[in-house]
């Protein structure tokens, strides 16, 4: 079963990105060879009458394109001008670029409304609702209802804030907290975590707080909490790019197809409430790295179009083709060295 949730989550995650590119580029007028979801050989394929669009289901369900005419390299003669990429005006171009994220980013939105509709939300802001008995929290003076205002200078809007800052945070040293009491009296203290290490070896550690665990129903709180879920998470996602670039955390923390494989399995045990909640997270966070401005992203392609705006010449097709191969070559190499580490943490 996890198998045939990853390859549904993953197939639905790139079938949407792939078909906004797609619908926007039908409807701009671009001649589409292929629309494809997976690589590799072909496992099933079929055209549609009066349509010049091959669609195909290939072998590897990690990916997915769509073939248009003058999108890259300009060679066939046999397709009318007017129905290249090239040649429609660069907002056109813009759009059909960036549907693909802007459809992940509308999926992550609306499974997480439709997730808190139907089974209720919790609050997102920093609101403590626990705190253990005899942990680091409880010594520190930590009380359930306190606000965490900021860690270590950074403030804190959600609980997510919380939780990363404190992910990436030296937890051998003791962190600065700012809160606000029920009272809104302002508070600094510190919290060094506990450090626990078990039979592996493996280290951990435990500042003994939790989130309010009230569940608020309705549509009004389940739209408020799709809106601010969805923001923090794209908000932890600029800060975990950060920290890659400045190595405050390493490639290790990465995780690819095998990695997401395992994250699946652990979430199903959860049920559909679990899957959904990692759709919604997978889908954002595919929206947000295509938004990269890396060869082979389509953020790329849009400082591309935006560039060609600006300065009024073209890109040289060829030199961007070279661009575009080398990224590709640097992302398998990536994905190559992510993989490999996941199978290695599974044994």
């Amino acid at each position: 079963m996890t198998l045939i949730y990853f390859i549904l989550m993953l197939g639905v995650i790139v079938f949407i990105h792939e078909l906004g590119h797609f619908l926007w580029a039908k409807k701009s007028g671009v001649y589409c060879y292929e629309f494809s979801l997976g690589f590799g050989p072909k496992l099933l394929s079929f055209r549609r009458k009066n349509d010049e669009t091959l669609y195909c289901w290939r072998l590897i369900p990690i990916g997915g394109y769509v073939a248009m005419a003058g999108e890259e390299i300009d060679d066939d003669k046999t397709i009318p001008k007017d129905k290249k990429m090239y040649n429609k005006p660069w907002y056109k171009k813009l759009i059909i670029v960036l549907a693909g994220v802007i459809n992940n980013f509308l999926l992550g939105f609306i499974v997480l409304f439709i997730m808190a509709l139907c089974y209720g939300s919790y609050t997102t802001k920093p609101i403590i609702g626990e705190v253990a008995k005899d942990s680091a929290s409880e010594k520190a003076g930590l009380q359930s209802g306190d606000k965490i205002i900021s860690i270590n200078g950074k403030k804190t809007r959600t609980w997510d804030d919380v939780t990363l800052t404190l992910t990436l945070a030296d937890n051998e040293k003791a962190q600065e907290v700012v809160i606000e009491t029920k009272d809104k009296e302002k508070k600094e203290i510190k919290i060094k975590p506990e450090k626990i290490t078990d039979k592996e070896g493996n280290v951990s550690y435990a500042y003994g707080m939790g989130l309010d665990n009230t569940k608020y129903h309705g549509l009004g709180n389940a739209f408020k909490y799709a809106v601010s879920k969805f923001g923090s998470t794209f908000n932890s996602m600029i800060v975990t790019i950060k920290a890659l670039v400045t190595g405050d955390i390493g490639l290790s923390a990465l995780s690819g197809p095998v990695g997401i494989y395992s994250i699946v399995g652990e979430q199903s045990k959860a049920g559909l409430q679990g899957l959904l909640y990692l759709l919604a997270y997978l889908s954002i966070n595919v929206g947000f790295i295509n938004l990269i401005p890396f060869p082979a992203f389509d953020g790329y392609r849009a400082i591309i179009i935006l560039i060609e705006r600006i300065t009024k010449k073209k890109v040289n097709a060829k030199v961007d083709a070279i661009i575009n191969n080398i990224g590709l070559f640097l992302l398998f190499a990536l994905m190559i060295f992510i993989t490999a580490k996941d199978i290695l943490r599974l044994f």
